[in-house]
């Protein structure tokens, strides 16, 4: 075999070394059942000895699956994404398959483009975070999951529990002693599972007899900075934040800089997500979690269910969040009973 390429080597190549048949080495390329262990051994050996790449495209186009998946997300440059796709990598990883990254920019034309293209090359399925209305664009045979937006009952979603979230933080403002409550998010032109976030926060204040104060800015942001500034400013005795997201209530801290006052001292603030820099440090900011690795598992678990088509599948999978203390938020105070 001197002279030859890896990726020269072909099939029948490793046939010949092994002495089996061409549809015998694609069977132990394919993991199929029922080869003996003699015949496994000899295909193994031949296959490392010639350094043979299976071509998976050409595979693709036999078998019709690709074993890629493809992660349409809004953004790369976002701590949350970026980890998602860590934890949809190693799942899919788990399961023989490989993951294609598609960073749509927060532009909904390059999500169309990348659904199309992805069904043009025969991708098994896709599992999206978009705010935009593409379900139009997603062909009834292309298995698709969505996190954080329902569609329609013809799209199934992963989703966490973003109205107990906003009761969380509205449970955790008030029990750590703050007592003009806010919240500061902002609204799509699609609903998204994200807006039960103030929905809980308000109707949990609302049923403890607190009023609330808030700023709903438009999507997409136009000036947010200056949006929160001039709403800090008209009310000033606010000294409990829940904002939609850790990166608006980064914003929202920004803001409060400009006016001398930081958090835990000056107000308190919670944010929603449960952003770090890295898996061993620590939040960057007080927030309600969101547990992104059972994300990434009901995602591809769900997905792969729909590519199978070998049993019932879920329309909705909900998981749990939890509080997590990031240092924006004051100790809870134990009183000790007297002795």
């Amino acid at each position: 075999m001197q002279g030859k390429s890896r990726t020269s080597i072909t099939m029948k190549d490793v046939a010949s070394r092994a002495g089996v048949s061409v549809g015998t080495v694609s069977r132990v390329i394919n993991n199929e059942k029922g080869i003996k262990k003699v015949t496994l051994k000899k295909v193994q050996e031949a296959i490392e000895e010639l350094n043979y790449i299976p071509d998976n495209y050409a595979r693709g186009l036999k078998t019709n699956k690709s074993s890629n998946i493809a992660l349409i997300i809004p953004t790369i440059w976002h701590p949350f994404f970026s980890e998602l796709a860590y934890y949809v990598e190693k799942e899919l990883l788990k399961n023989q398959y490989k993951l294609f990254i598609c960073n749509a920019d927060g532009d909904v034309k390059n999500e169309i483009e990348y659904i199309q293209m992805l069904e043009k090359n025969k991708v098994d399925g896709i599992i999206a975070v978009t705010y935009s209305d593409v379900d139009k664009y997603v062909s009834s045979s292309l298995p698709f999951v969505s996190f954080d937006r329902h569609f329609s009952e013809n799209v199934s979603y992963v989703t966490s529990e973003n109205y107990k979230g906003g009761q969380m933080a509205a449970e955790e403002l008030l029990n750590r002693g703050a007592k003009q409550l806010a919240y500061i998010g902002s609204t799509n032109i699609h609903e998204n599972e994200t807006k039960q976030r103030e929905l809980g926060f308000c109707e949990k204040l609302m049923s403890m007899g607190h009023s609330v104060l808030k700023l709903d800015m438009s999507e997409p942001l136009v000036e947010p900075e200056k949006q929160i500034e001039k709403f800090l400013l008209e009310h000033s005795t606010i000294d409990g934040i829940f904002a939609i997201n850790d990166f608006m209530a980064i914003k929202v801290m920004k803001v409060m800089e400009k006016f001398g006052k930081k958090a835990p001292q000056d107000y308190q603030i919670i944010g929603f997500d449960g952003l770090r820099n890295a898996a061993d440090q620590t939040y960057l900011l007080s927030t309600i979690a969101q547990p992104l690795d059972k994300i990434a598992q009901a995602s591809v678990k769900l997905l792969l269910q729909l590519i199978s088509k070998e049993k019932a599948v879920l329309s909705r999978v909900l998981l749990p969040v939890y509080f997590a203390e990031g240092g924006t938020t004051k100790k809870i105070q134990k009183s000790l009973d007297k002795k």
